[in-house]
């Protein structure tokens, strides 16, 4: 009987002992979890590998500036190698051989006029189309090494079409082209003025410095017929067409679409062509918009 305590004592010995492991235990690991560090490890970690990549990329750019560096410079030096017989002039240099080009052309040069008495046939919207085409007309027109003398006629500072030209255009009250609320026939003698029209039936093969030559400003969306040709007819003035029947041909395309009908600034751009090389092929192939289903006959390449 004595020798039962005893034993029951052991057991609780050993048990205590146990559950104080287990109390260890889960105090080291509990130690372990709250241990400051471990998380700022992981964070270090992404930190540092996301530094590293920032690097590479930052690198990575720098010698793609340098690649572009080099570039730019070696494309100076070819143009510059290119351009050694020829001088080179600032941007505000260039401005000020244009200006002194148009100028001289208000004095000398090839008189053209843009007639805006058919403004009020338009809608708003072919209004604004329309004063765009001024606007790459005289660009096109600062640009040319022999520009001609523009005057803009029967332009009313009181009509849609002004303001929209104003609105649109910047500096268009500075343009170097004449502005006029006249026609063209109250400015020059009837017999020197030759308007030019798609419905013509006379050719112009020739841009004469003893003419004055007066394109339609007219955007026509809706394809109305012959309104150039029929408001030369009312000024009893003689009309011509661009050479496009003797130079060109019609190229088959999907939509079987084919039309002689230009914008205003591109038929001048293929008056400047024609007069600065005397070639209406070069002048309609390089102005002749491509959609129009026309391209410049095999013979005349």
């Amino acid at each position: 009987m004595a020798a039962v305590p005893s034993e029951v004592s052991h057991m609780q010995l050993n048990g205590a002992s146990e559950l104080m492991d287990l109390l260890h235990i889960d105090v080291e690991a509990d130690a372990m979890e709250d241990r400051p560090g471990r998380e700022d490890a992981l964070c270090s970690r992404n930190v540092l590998r996301k530094q590293r990549n920032w690097e590479r990329q930052l690198a990575v750019k720098r010698s793609r500036r340098r690649e572009e560096k080099q570039r730019k410079k070696l494309n100076r030096e070819q143009e510059s190698g290119a351009g050694a017989d020829s001088p080179q002039f600032t941007k505000r240099v260039m401005k000020a051989i244009a200006k002194e080009r148009l100028a001289e052309a208000q004095c000398t040069g090839l008189r053209l006029c843009v007639d805006l008495s058919m403004a009020d046939c338009m809608s708003d919207k072919e209004i604004s189309r329309l004063a765009a085409q001024l606007r790459r007309l005289y660009g096109s027109n600062k640009k040319a090494a022999r520009p001609f003398h523009v005057f803009l006629t029967e332009l009313r500072e009181d009509s849609h079409l002004y303001r929209e030209c104003i609105r649109m255009n910047e500096g268009f009250l500075n343009y170097m082209i004449d502005m006029t609320e006249e026609s063209c026939l109250d400015l020059f003698p009837t017999e020197t003025v030759v308007y030019l029209s798609p419905d013509a039936e006379e050719v112009l093969e020739t841009v004469d410095s003893d003419k004055v030559y007066v394109l339609g400003g007219l955007v026509d969306e809706s394809i109305k017929k012959k309104l150039s040709f029929c408001r030369a007819r009312d000024l009893s003035v003689c009309t011509a067409r661009l050479p496009i029947d003797e130079h060109m041909v019609k190229k088959n395309n999907a939509k079987n679409f084919h039309s002689k009908i230009l914008a205003v600034n591109q038929v001048f751009d293929i008056l400047l062509t024609f007069c600065d090389t005397g070639s209406w092929t070069e002048a309609l192939r390089a102005w002749f918009p491509r959609g129009k289903g026309y391209v410049v006959a095999p013979d005349d390449s």
